[in-house]
């Protein structure tokens, strides 16, 4: 048996400020409109969420920054506790997010699903903190969850289809985080539009062509995601019925290819780094489905335990193409979702 992984805390909070304080290389998706809108210098587009590669990872980084100094600062050490609330401090200020929020709002597709999942994941963190700082920014950050929550009820009214693979655009995770963040913030309209759309989406789902995954750049399992979602949005009894049609066996011999790490050749390439991403994920989502599974459930815990501890070195000493936004999926797996 593999034993439980034992994370370097202080080591992800480091890591997470050394990512957020990178200004390139920088991949921004900005869309230029015109002659006058090319001028791409990171902390003037985004001076709330920029470092870090892209505007996501910077987010979700800050998220788990939050959460490490807030949550677990006797492990992180006092003094690394101290820089990352002077970074949150540096980043989350009021004018900050006005620039963001208006840039948002001026381009409604951007980041569309899986950074708007993310800002409102860091803005229900913020909500609940306890860190001395944390009223300033979960103040400065309200804004930027009432944006997204009116992107989110902009959205999902008009797309027919959900989108399925294994990367940012996976409609499962955003509506998974999305619905964590909405039911912490008391946005019921987010949560109920949510629901909905997930239950048109995936709820007649049956048999998941496992034998499809994992995709060569994926950091998502669409099988396993899914099945995390839907546990949220159907009542347990009804959970159990669609889970055993949909996953059927799972932890009992079938989709075994899911609970094995993946084989990742070349980590410094920022696509292939994504599957030691998908280790993380399915480690989160295992836990989670563990506890519908009683037939499985120790096979599945000691998988995830495993795929975890496949890829514990690089989130502090690998590539920038994987230390950039490991430890946001490294706690996510840790269950620090909630």
């Amino acid at each position: 048996m593999v034993p439980a992984p034992r994370p370097d805390l202080a080591g992800w909070s480091r890591v997470a400020r050394e990512a957020v304080g990178t200004a390139y290389p920088w991949v921004p998706g900005h869309v230029v409109t015109g002659p006058g809108d090319a001028h791409l210098v990171p902390e003037r587009l985004h001076p709330a969420f920029h470092g870090s590669l892209d505007w996501h990872s910077c987010v979700h980084m800050l998220w788990s920054l939050l959460r490490l100094a807030d949550r677990h600062g006797e492990a992180v050490g006092p003094q690394e506790r101290a820089a990352a609330t002077a970074l949150l401090d540096a980043r989350l200020r009021p004018e900050h997010l006005a620039t963001e929020v208006a840039y948002l709002r001026g381009r409604p597709s951007f980041e569309r699903p899986y950074g708007w999942a993310w800002a409102a994941q860091l803005v229900a963190a913020a909500s609940e903190a306890e860190l001395p700082h944390a009223r300033a920014w979960s103040e400065a950050l309200a804004p930027l969850g009432d944006v997204v929550a009116e992107l989110v009820l902009a959205w999902l009214p008009r797309q027919t289809y959900p989108v399925r693979h294994g990367k940012h655009q996976n409609d499962a995770f955003a509506l998974t985080l999305l619905l964590d963040a909405s039911e912490r913030l008391g946005r019921q309209d987010v949560v109920d539009v949510c629901r909905a759309r997930a239950e048109r989406w995936f709820a007649a789902d049956v048999d998941a062509p496992t034998g499809w995954e994992p995709g060569g750049t994926d950091f998502l399992s669409p099988a396993l995601t899914e099945a995390v979602l839907m546990a949220r949005v159907l009542g347990p009894e009804r959970y159990v019925v669609w889970l055993a049609g949909f996953l059927p066996g799972l932890g009992e011999g079938r989709h075994d290819h899911l609970i094995v790490a993946p084989e990742v050749v070349d980590p410094r390439d920022g696509q292939y780094a994504h599957l030691l991403g998908l280790a993380l994920s399915r480690a989160w989502a295992l836990r989670e489905l563990a506890a519908y599974l009683p037939g499985g459930a120790e096979r599945l815990r000691t998988a995830a335990d495993a795929q975890e501890a496949a890829v514990l070195g690089e989130i502090t000493g690998g590539h920038f193409m994987a230390t950039h936004w490991l430890v946001s999926f490294a706690l996510l797996a840790r269950g620090e979702l909630r």
